[in-house]
């Protein structure tokens, strides 16, 4: 397992990650993804760790904290062994308090965490989402309060537009409270968004990208074909709506060349899926989740290998949209890219 830099800090996290979405799953989003127990997530912390897994995924909302105490239950015993990340920010209640990242809500989410996941400290704590209604100072003089206090070790976002997150850095920079180190993004060969603004910014800023739902809200995974019904199991059947949408067009133009390039490399549609991933700038670790073993080792099967460069582009044509404004007019002249260049 290679470990890479989290942004402009001195943390290394594994290239890949895990996700415990599928942790205590419960309602029509997360009891589609999986209803993991402890003793079935003991057994796939196991095998993460074993890999070289060592970051582990979660979030308040995440059938409303029963997945971080699955996963506090899972890492009693060894919480020296590896790091805790979790989110918060979005409704956790109707209350008037039971959402965004206002001083007390984000003191009263963080104690909570703690609780949960049976923990005294978390390695990295991200805002879910921008929340447009609490001053940014606000925000971070609070972080930078618990992470003095030992309570968070480093601070970073997920689901930020670029100028939410510009605005957040040269605050903290202004101040000298703590910097977002990490950005955790949707990023897949059905999903490039992350590509126009946000991965420039990344390179620029020295902000690292976690990417979420890598196989494309479990489209890229070998079993969605052109001119065939959903498998019976698919979890899209139920979640389809809740994620990305995507261009079916495209997205069986991309599968096909998945499959071409699985066969070459010897390797499964998802493994060629997210090792695409792991080769794109500002990449720190992609998130992988599986409701079973079997699922897990596949997805850990995308490491310790590179896809060619020519196999690459290959992908990257299959998959590759027209950039959206501002992004797109002068490409075509000259001098453009003498002034921006290319981030991919």
């Amino acid at each position: 397992m290679e470990y890479r830099r989290l942004g402009a800090s001195g943390l290394k996290v594994p290239q890949l990650s895990f996700g415990t979405g599928t942790f205590g799953g419960t309602g029509p989003l997360f009891g589609a993804w999986g209803t993991t127990d402890i003793v079935e997530a003991r057994r796939l912390l196991d095998i993460c760790l074993e890999a070289g897994v060592n970051l582990f995924d979660t979030a308040d909302v995440y059938s409303h904290g029963a997945s971080e105490e699955v996963l506090g239950g899972a890492i009693k015993g060894r919480r020296a062994d590896l790091l805790v990340s979790t989110k918060m920010t979005l409704p956790m209640g109707d209350g008037p308090n039971d959402a965004g990242s206002s001083r007390s809500r984000l003191v009263k989410s963080v104690e909570d965490a703690l609780r949960r996941l049976g923990t005294d400290y978390i390695d990295l704590f991200q805002l879910h989402a921008f929340d447009a209604g609490t001053p940014i100072e606000e925000v971070l003089s609070t972080l930078d309060m618990l992470v003095r206090d030992g309570k968070i070790r480093y601070v970073g976002v997920s689901n930020f537009s670029g100028w939410q997150l510009m605005k957040s850095l040269a605050t903290a920079e202004r101040h000298g409270w703590p910097r977002y180190v990490a950005h955790q993004v949707y990023y897949s060969l059905v999903g490039r968004d992350y590509e126009w603004e946000l991965m420039p910014l990344g390179l620029d800023q020295n902000v690292s990208a976690l990417v979420w739902s890598p196989l494309g809200w479990g489209r890229l995974t070998g079993k969605i074909r052109r001119g065939s019904p959903l498998p019976e199991g698919s979890r899209l059947h139920d979640t389809a709506d809740f994620g990305p949408p995507v261009d079916e067009n495209q997205l069986y133009q991309i599968v096909d060349m998945l499959e071409i390039i699985a066969e070459e490399v010897d390797k499964s549609v998802p493994q060629v899926a997210l090792n695409w991933l792991l080769q794109r700038p500002t990449v720190s670790s992609v998130i992988i989740g599986a409701r079973n073993e079997k699922q897990l080792r596949d997805n850990l099967g995308a490491v310790g290998w590179n896809l060619s460069v020519e196999q690459t582009a290959r992908l990257d044509n299959a998959s590759a949209v027209t950039s959206p404004y501002p992004y797109f007019p002068y490409r075509r002249q000259e001098g453009f890219a003498r002034i921006n260049p290319p981030a991919v």
